[in-house]
């Protein structure tokens, strides 16, 4: 299986000796892009506020080669920042199903991954797994992130549909209760 082409649009919002795009970056497994301009036209953007999980029916647009897009801001400024690339570009927007994170910053938080964390998630969720176990072996905690979702990245990359996955993320994590109960 063809490795899938990694993006990250990098908006220089964050702490750049914690930026783990640019640690992947370096590596060689994902170009930078620092606008909208130059960023692929065919693929899934990881984006944390879409309503549109990523699942098996991403796999079609990878496997025609669709690349795998993320936005690297801080979380401060997340909904401008994406506002901005969906007006510039034709991505699908996706969210990925519950993880925890393993980075120092947010470390145990649900949703709450660095870029190359996201990146990993996503391209094992696509069947990729040995491409994201090589991006996570770039990052100090990359084994702690794959210990500690293990068994969810397992069931999600086996997932037969979108909505098998969203009712799936649940057997391992709580569900948010809604507000208005």
């Amino acid at each position: 299986m063809d490795e899938v082409p990694v993006h990250v649009i990098h908006l220089n919002q964050d702490d750049p000796r914690k930026c783990t795009a640019r640690i992947i970056s370096s590596a060689g497994l994902a170009e930078l892009h620092f606008s909208t301009d130059n960023a692929p036209s065919r693929g899934v953007l990881l984006d944390p506020t879409s309503d549109m999980i990523q699942g098996p029916q991403d796999r079609r647009i990878i496997d025609i080669g669709g690349s795998v897009v993320a936005l690297d801001c801080s979380w401060k400024q997340i909904f401008p920042s994406i506002n901005t690339i969906s007006s510039t570009t034709s991505l699908k927007r996706r969210m990925l199903p519950v993880l925890l994170a393993a980075n120092p910053v947010s470390w145990g938080k649900p949703g709450r991954l660095s870029t190359a964390e996201a990146i990993a998630a996503s391209l094992i969720i696509l069947d990729r797994q040995s491409q994201g176990e090589k991006i996570l072996s770039q990052l100090t905690y990359g084994n702690e992130f794959l210990k500690l979702n293990e068994q969810p990245l397992d069931a999600y990359r086996t997932a037969k549909s979108s909505k098998e996955l969203v009712k799936m993320q649940w057997e391992f994590f709580d569900e948010p209760v809604s507000s208005d109960q």
